[in-house]
C-alpha cells in the first residue's frame, strides 16, 4: 500500500513538473513571438520587452563576424516602414530549458536570405529575456 502512495506521489510530483515546464516554454515562446513581431513591425518596444538591455548578437554578415550591442541592432532593426509579413516565415523549432535558462532554436526564411537563430534565454525578476542570439544566415 505505501509503495501504491509513492508511486501516485511521484506521478503527481511529475505532472505538476511536466506543466509548470510546459508552461514556462509557452512563456519562452511568447518571447520568441515578441522577437518575431519586433522584427517584422519594426516595433522597437516589442525587442525591448524580448531582450535584456545587456544583450549580445553575434554571428557573421557575410564573411564578416560581428558583435553587435542590442541597443544598436534594435535602432537599426527599427528604421523604416513595418515589412509586410506576408513576405516571411519564422519559426522556433525547439526549446530546451533548465532552471533559469533556456536555448531557443529557430529558422527565419526572409526575401533572399535563410537566418538559424540561436536565442539564449534567462529568467529575471520573473520574466524570460533573450541574452544572447547567434545566428547563421545564408542567401536564398
Amino acid at each position: 500500500m505505501k509503495y501504491l502512495f509513492a508511486t501516485c506521489l511521484f506521478l503527481l510530483s511529475f505532472q505538476a513538473f511536466s506543466q509548470s515546464e510546459k508552461e514556462e516554454k509557452h512563456a519562452i515562446a511568447a518571447v520568441v513571438q515578441l522577437y518575431f513581431d519586433g522584427m517584422i513591425e519594426r516595433d522597437k518596444s516589442k525587442l525591448e520587452e524580448a531582450f535584456l538591455p545587456e544583450a549580445r548578437l553575434i554571428g557573421y554578415r557575410g564573411e564578416n563576424f560581428t558583435v553587435t550591442t542590442f541597443e544598436d541592432w534594435a535602432n537599426g532593426t527599427a528604421k523604416g516602414e513595418k515589412r509586410d509579413p506576408s513576405k516571411y516565415k519564422n519559426i522556433l523549432l525547439e526549446v530546451e530549458l533548465k532552471g533559469n535558462t533556456a536555448l531557443a532554436k529557430t529558422e527565419l526564411f526572409w526575401p533572399g536570405i535563410y537566418y538559424f537563430d540561436f536565442l539564449t534565454l534567462i529568467k529575471k525578476d520573473g520574466k524570460w529575456k533573450i541574452v544572447h542570439k547567434t545566428w547563421y544566415e545564408e542567401k536564398r
